[in-house]
């Protein structure tokens, strides 16, 4: 082993100054690097901080029944026939009824959901993807309704509203010093997208492509071999006009 002797004199105290300067560099150089891991942790694109996930979710309708009439409503009839659409569009599993019993208005309840039984068959939905589930409410202030609810296939975002850090600045602040994106930046337009997708599947993959419509393709082709214009003809379109003034 080689030993390496300070040399005596006034050289010792500068020395060991240069030692000391070399192992706080150091020292801060792996300090700095540590941070910079940390950092590293959470994603600078808003698109992965806050990422859309497909998942499947509950989609309900709710039918308010009174105690003394039965059956379903104009409005009600719509709801109903609206669910047994979008059911046939987009759902993952069967509809579950929920009707309240040993309520005051448990028999309009039953009848009322006997008329939305008929209107679901009626519209295509299969009598054995309809499950009944009978309940009675535990809060007696509130009125007991039907609800019809199924699974679909949907988008979501979030939560929003995290703040992990202070956005003020700060000598440990990332988003001041850095003018780096903060962490609740871009979620409420990540969960406004996912609400608004109509088929979380576009998000993926793009829909294939519907058959053409032959007979306008036809006609197309056909005004094309004959050299003559393709346009739509509007020969109605001036019997509104009030003045040629814009000409």
């Amino acid at each position: 082993m080689t030993t390496t002797r300070l040399p005596a004199g006034g050289n010792r105290p500068l020395l060991l100054l240069a030692a000391l300067v070399g192992l706080s560099m150091t020292l801060g150089a792996c300090q700095e690097t540590e941070r910079e891991l940390v950092m590293a942790s959470t994603p600078d694109d808003y698109r992965f901080r806050h990422p859309i996930a497909i998942q499947e979710s509950n989609q309900s309708a709710v039918i308010f029944v009174g105690h003394a009439r039965g059956g379903l409503s104009a409005d009600q009839r719509s709801t109903v026939l609206g669910v047994a659409q979008a059911w046939r569009r987009e759902a993952t599993g069967a509809i579950s009824a929920d009707v309240p019993v040993d309520t005051p208005n448990a028999a309009a309840a039953a009848d009322a959901f006997q008329a939305a039984r008929s209107l679901l068959v009626a519209a295509g939905v299969p009598p054995r993807a309809i499950a009944v589930h009978h309940y009675h409410p535990d809060n007696p202030r509130l009125l007991p309704v039907i609800r019809l609810s199924y699974t679909r296939i949907s988008a979501d975002a979030g939560p929003c509203g995290l703040w992990p850090e202070d956005l003020g600045p700060s000598i440990n602040d990332p988003y001041y010093s850095d003018n780096r994106q903060y962490h609740n930046f871009g979620c409420a337009y990540q969960r406004n997208l996912a609400a608004m997708i109509d088929n979380p599947a576009d998000l993926v993959q793009p829909r294939p492509e519907t058959p053409a419509y032959t007979a306008r393709r036809s006609e197309g082709f056909e005004k094309y071999r004959k050299g003559t214009t393709s346009a739509t003809q509007y020969p109605e379109a001036d019997k509104a006009k009030l003045s040629d003034a814009d000409r």
